[in-house]
């Protein structure tokens, strides 16, 4: 009897073994490209933190300077105009002269790369994105910060690569997509959206299998420790803890949603319209470039004494959107007012994102709409705050097509998790309406316009029997285009 007991634990044993044996000869993922996904998200999660306390640290001592040292020397709004002005200049002299690649978000940039049909310059773009970007967004632009983290992320993946001498060209694009997971997750203190960000928004260039998946999960949860040892494991918006709505009043989130689908795809077309006529200004000319910059840096300077609201990120706005310091007439003139101004400091090329300055016009517009939703019926059983998270998403979901992303974002953003239902409904909305329009993605946009400028640029290089490289490049960028568009 005892042996036969003995038998079959030695029997379970061995098949016990076997089966783990099984399970480790199936999993190919080299721990090396796994480790390396821990150095990117400490390295991602660091600088992003840092960025965040750069930019807090110039916007403050802006303005305590402007208040103790120059008012004494100058009248207050002159000095305003030129300490931004200055700092603008500093932003966007560093992007012309030394990584033009720095301009604007950079996420089209990260997607490029992971196409293998941009350049990935980290030397440059790492000091000129961080230091490019604490000058234009601490000039009082309405510029995000999740833009240069994201980018900075991607860009110190390939360092990572480039230092410990990565061959494996999926290693490489792994860790690429780390940095980029790992950016947006220091960024918002939200570790799940970095990863959905880089699975859902950049997946017609992410190479999807377990190893990239494991590695952008890895570098997400490292980045976000990081950032949440240094600025702590508070949400990143202070908001109000809402209930789930009544049932009966879903079908105005859904009304919202179609909204914000016919807004996105406008807005997306804005974006690039104004980056046009900022190119009809400025000709591509150095120092064109830096005198319109300057000039905008200056006027927000001014903005910044007389009307704050319409100037920064505007994360700061949300928490008194939502518990109603504004009036529903003047919710509106800021949303329309904000507009504006992101599309003039956005299409002006300066090295800031777009996210944060899009969740303020969600709030400020998903807050109008539950006011007047009120005005109408006062006996819903709503709380207007409820919209502006809606909102936030929604308008997100509609102009980057990333609707899991945006519902997780805001959640993690805003810590309401009681608000899952109405963000779904509000987003699927928006992005059934902006796919029924024919609006392309933001970052697909921005991509297309930078694929042609490059192509463009090879219109007068010298032709000969046999091809250049920058003939085999502008050839293999128009081949790629075609191939994003297909997809």
């Amino acid at each position: 009897m005892a042996n036969s007991k003995s038998l079959k634990s030695s029997l379970s044993q061995y098949k016990s073994k076997k089966f783990v044996g099984v399970i480790l000869s199936r999993d190919k993922t080299p721990m090396s490209i796994l480790l390396l996904s821990v150095v990117v998200g400490l390295l991602a999660g660091l600088v992003g933190s840092l960025f965040e306390i750069g930019v807090s640290w110039v916007s403050e001592s802006r303005t305590d300077w402007l208040k103790q040292e120059m008012n004494s020397l100058l009248p207050l709004w002159l000095s305003a105009i030129i300490v931004s002005a200055t700092l603008a200049f500093i932003g966007y002299y560093l992007v012309s002269r030394f990584a033009p690649e720095a301009a604007g978000s950079g996420i089209p940039e990260i997607e490029g790369a992971m196409d293998d049909i941009r350049p990935v310059r980290w030397w440059r773009v790492l000091p000129v994105k961080f230091f490019g970007g604490l000058g234009a967004l601490g000039s009082g632009m309405v510029l995000g910060r999740e833009g240069p983290t994201v980018q900075m992320g991607g860009n110190i993946g390939r360092m990572v690569s480039d230092i410990f001498r990565l061959k494996d060209p999926d290693g490489r694009h792994s860790l690429l997509a780390c940095g980029a997971a790992g950016g947006l997750a220091a960024a918002f203190n939200a570790p799940l959206a970095g990863i959905m960000f880089v699975v859902e928004e950049m997946r017609p260039h992410f190479r999807y299998n377990l190893l990239s998946i494991k590695a952008v999960i890895i570098s997400s949860v490292v980045a976000t420790i990081v950032f949440r040892s240094i600025s702590g494991q508070d949400a990143v918006i202070t908001m109000p803890q809402y209930i789930a709505p009544d049932l009966n009043t879903l079908w105005l989130f859904l009304v919202l949603g179609l909204i914000f689908g016919i807004f996105g795809v406008t807005f997306n077309r804005l974006v690039t319209w104004s980056q046009d006529m900022f190119v009809l200004i400025h000709r591509n000319d150095q120092k064109r470039y830096l005198i319109t910059g300057t000039i905008i840096g200056g006027c927000f300077g001014l903005l910044l004494l007389y009307l704050p609201e319409l100037t920064g990120g505007g994360i700061q706005l949300i928490p008194g959107a939502t518990n109603g310091d504004y009036s529903i007439s003047l919710l509106l003139i800021l949303f329309f007012a904000r507009v504006a101004t992101t599309l003039i400091c956005f299409g002006s090329g300066a090295p800031g994102g777009i996210f944060a300055p899009m969740l303020a016009l969600g709030t400020l517009f998903g807050t109008f709409y539950g006011q007047l939703a009120l005005q109408i019926d006062p006996t819903l059983n709503i709380d207007p705050g409820m919209f502006a998270i809606a909102g936030m998403g929604a308008l997100f979901a509609a102009t980057v097509r990333a609707p899991i992303t945006g519902i997780l974002l805001v959640i993690e953003m805003t810590n309401n998790y009681h608000l899952i239902l109405p963000l779904i409904i509000t987003t699927l909305g928006a992005t059934i309406m902006a796919q029924l329009l024919g609006g392309q993605p933001i970052y697909t946009q921005l991509l297309h316009r930078t694929l042609k400028k490059a192509k463009l640029q090879q219109v007068d290089l010298p032709k000969h029997d046999e091809k250049s490289p920058e003939e085999d490049k502008a050839e293999t960028i128009s081949e790629t285009e075609t191939e994003i568009n297909r997809k």
